[in-house]
């Protein structure tokens, strides 16, 4: 059985998990869009999994903290990182990623 949740009942997921800053708040938004935009374009339902999010995504307030993380040389700009994983906007310069 399927259960669909609106935003608040996706951060009130991430909070009984407790991963609740895990993400920004702009980055659950984007987060929670995303994964909304996905179920619609490929007509599938996803099973809202905190800790499986938490694992497979990372956000990141610039490229200079992603950099910490990743090759610098390699991942130039946030075209290079796309070009390795799907990458969602958050903010002016904020973004996350699909770690790799």
């Amino acid at each position: 059985m399927k259960q669909t949740i609106n935003f608040y009942d996706f951060t009130e997921a991430f909070k009984k998990a407790d991963r609740q800053n895990q993400f920004s708040y702009k980055g659950q938004e984007a987060l929670f869009d995303y994964i909304e935009e996905y179920e619609d374009s490929a007509d599938e339902e996803v099973e809202l999994d905190v800790i499986a999010i938490c694992c497979d995504y990372a956000e990141y307030e610039n490229i200079a903290e992603f950099w910490k993380d990743y090759d610098e040389e390699e991942h130039q700009t946030i075209e290079d990182i796309r070009e390795r994983t799907e990458v969602i906007l958050v903010g002016e310069e904020g973004f996350i990623v699909q770690q790799f």
